[in-house]
This record gives structure tokens, sequence and C-alpha cells, in this order.
């Protein structure tokens, strides 16, 4: 029988260590990329059901619409942000510009909305852009070390 009682030395001793973390950040290329690919993520999802959450489809169905495909390109980065770091954080500064054009949509895709909507796509695109400039931030500070 094994004896489990027995604590366990470090792991940093272990033969396969080195190769353990040059393999960890070759695969996520150096960056702190779990910063933001959840939120970016959770975001995304938010802002493609936030017509039905506050009720605006009937009242503003192009910008239900709107906001279904954004956000659904604001998921589908954070899924890519997760799963291909090192080839979409490139794509950052399309992040900086959906939060952008997030803030303004009301005013272009809507028709007369009203406050409740305005401030939604707003906080939205506001929270977009500062995310997709903390993966700016981040692409860079991962560009410098290499």
């Amino acid at each position: 029988m094994a004896n489990v009682s027995h604590p366990r030395g470090d792991i940093g001793a272990h033969p396969d260590a080195p190769e353990m973390r040059a393999r960890y950040d070759r695969v996520l290329g150096g960056r702190d990329v779990a910063l933001v690919d959840g939120p970016v993520f959770l975001l995304g999802l938010y802002c493609a059901v936030s017509p039905w959450i506050l009720h605006y489809t009937t009242s503003q169905p192009a910008l239900a619409t709107h906001n279904l495909i954004v956000g659904i390109a604001i998921g589908l980065l954070g899924l890519g942000f997760t799963a291909a770091p090192a080839r979409m954080y490139g794509l950052s500064g399309a992040m900086c510009a959906l939060g952008i054009w997030m803030i303004i949509s009301p005013w272009i895709v809507g028709r007369g909305p009203d406050a409740g909507v305005i401030w939604n796509n707003v906080v939205i695109g506001a929270l977009t852009l500062a995310l997709g400039t903390v993966c700016l931030a981040t692409a860079a500070r991962g560009a410098s070390r290499r």
C-alpha cells in the first residue's frame, strides 16, 4: 500500500518541470490571457441577449438584430483569445472598434431609442473598448518580450 500521508516535494524539482514551463509559455504566447478571455466572452453573450433581457425587440428590431450579431462577434473574439491567443491578439484593435461602434450604434441603427437602450449600448461599448485596450496592452507587452 502506498504511503499517502508523506508530504510530497516541490514540483519544481521534477525533471520535466522546465519542459512543462516552456510548453506553457509557448501555448500562451507568454501572455496573461486569463485576465480578459472570460469577461470578453461574457460581455459578448450579454450583448447578444440584451434586447430580450431589456425587452426592446419589438420597439427596436434593427437594433436587436444588430446587438445579436455584434454580441456573437465579441463572444467569438473571446473564444478565439482562449483557443489561439498568439494568433488572435492581433484582433484586439477590432475589439476596440466594436466598442466604439456599440457606443454610437443606437443613434445610427436605432430609430428614436429610449434612454435604457442607449445606456445599455453605451455601457456595453465602453466595457468592450476597455477590454480591447487591455488586450492591446497585453499583446504589446507580449510582443516586447520577444
